[in-house]
């Protein structure tokens, strides 16, 4: 249903679409104010980073280079799609937004059109792009999700390649009794029961859901000092440092508080007056996905905080009737404890230049690479040791079990 009360931006779109009767057309616009109030009015399905919030706290924050397209086809709008233009040394390219902290994509759409959508109908999209910004030499789509609830994921139909990264996710059909059967659930048990005595001896363990402004900061700013410490002891660069990405997810999160089914959900394990284990989860249809967590080295990494906050939250996530809860991307120990599902999300590259073409086939290589090394557990420990080494700390001497 049309909101009748919608901006211009949004009634022009519904009156380009019903002039172009049942042709397939694409409309690419700069990310104005009243474009993106326009923004998946239409869609009724998507991919936590391509929510109309996530879009508007990531355009707000860090002020990209962005355009919004709208796919029409059969005379009403079926698809929205958000990207930023960033360089990459002399090529310019159009990227979800967020970059590398938006995993598991898929746009937003009218799941009703899903079933039909083609290749020709993307590619109208595509080379829309093209028209008005011809300076793009190339738009990728990373990390997608094959389908989401069982909708085929319609970016897919483009050629497309695996991506380096796995992502895993547990099964939660039959409840939490069901899923503690299938991963050494009396072990789980025995230890969750060990870690509150241990946490007990100071004070007690309290696990919260951030429902307040004062709350969802206190657990980010505890969540930032753990990944900074975190990555700093494993040498790799820290994703969440630059503060337009810390000002983003506070904006992200402390916005969510307002609804009443927020989409995206903070928790932290408190023990002793110190978040020890915070994570930070969104809601897309029938999975809760894990965007990110992160555990305090401190003295009581020894008793796993992450450990007994993740058996909390997926026990708290089958009660909430979700099918599948979904540890995003990345293969870790941790996560193998509980995981059952391996989710093999997919890239598609579409160049628009000649430079683009050349890009695209250095990406293309590099992903490749990438696979080939992260699939040898022997290579890809040493590389590991070799990157925390540089900085002066050996892997094994960080907590594992936080992402």
């Amino acid at each position: 249903m049309v909101d009748a009360t919608a901006p211009s931006e949004n009634n022009a779109l519904l009156r380009h679409a019903a002039a172009t009767g049942n042709a397939t057309t694409a409309v690419v616009l700069a990310a104005s104010c009243d474009a993106l109030s326009a923004y998946g009015k239409f869609t009724n399905i998507h991919a936590p980073a391509q929510s109309p919030e996530w879009i508007a706290a990531w355009i707000e924050t860090s002020k990209p280079d962005a355009i919004l397209g709208t796919l029409s086809a059969n005379g009403r709008p079926v698809m929205s799609l958000a990207l930023e233009v960033v360089r990459e040394g002399p090529f310019r390219i159009a990227r979800f937004l967020g970059g590398k902290h938006a995993n598991g994509n898929f746009p937003a759409a009218d799941r009703n059109w899903l079933a039909a959508a083609s290749a020709d109908d993307i590619s109208v999209l595509v080379r829309a792009i093209g028209t008005a910004r011809p300076d793009i030499d190339l738009v990728a789509f990373d990390r997608l999700f094959s389908d989401l609830d069982g909708l085929p994921n319609p970016l897919l139909r483009l050629p497309s390649a695996p991506s380096p990264n796995l992502a895993l996710a547990v099964d939660l059909d039959g409840g939490f009794e069901r899923v503690l059967t299938r991963t050494s659930g009396k072990k789980k048990r025995k230890r969750h029961r060990s870690q509150e005595r241990k946490y007990e001896a100071l004070g007690g363990a309290r696990r919260t859901m951030a429902t307040t402004t004062v709350e969802a900061n206190a657990m980010l700013d505890a969540f930032f000092a753990m990944k900074e410490q975190r990555f700093g002891a494993m040498g790799i660069t820290d994703v969440f440092a630059e503060t337009n990405v810390r000002t983003f997810f506070r904006k992200l999160f402390v916005d969510a508080l307002a609804s009443e089914h927020p989409s995206f959900v903070l928790h932290g394990l408190e023990v002793g007056g110190k978040y020890r284990a915070v994570t930070g989860s969104s809601r897309a249809g029938n999975r809760l996905i894990c965007e990110f967590g992160a555990i305090s080295d401190d003295e009581l990494a020894h008793a796993s905080p992450g450990e007994y906050l993740f058996f909390d939250n997926i026990s708290e996530a089958c009660g909430q009737g979700f099918g599948v809860y979904d540890f995003s991307v990345g293969d870790e120990p941790y996560k193998r404890q509980w995981c059952d599902l391996e989710i093999q999300h997919a890239d598609v590259l579409a160049p628009l230049t000649a430079k683009g073409r050349v890009y695209a086939l250095g990406l293309r290589s590099l992903s490749r690479a990438k696979s080939v090394v992260k699939n040898n557990d022997r290579v890809w420990a040493l590389i590991k040791r070799l990157r925390s080494g540089v900085r002066g700390k050996p892997a094994a001497a960080a907590p594992p079990e936080e992402d």
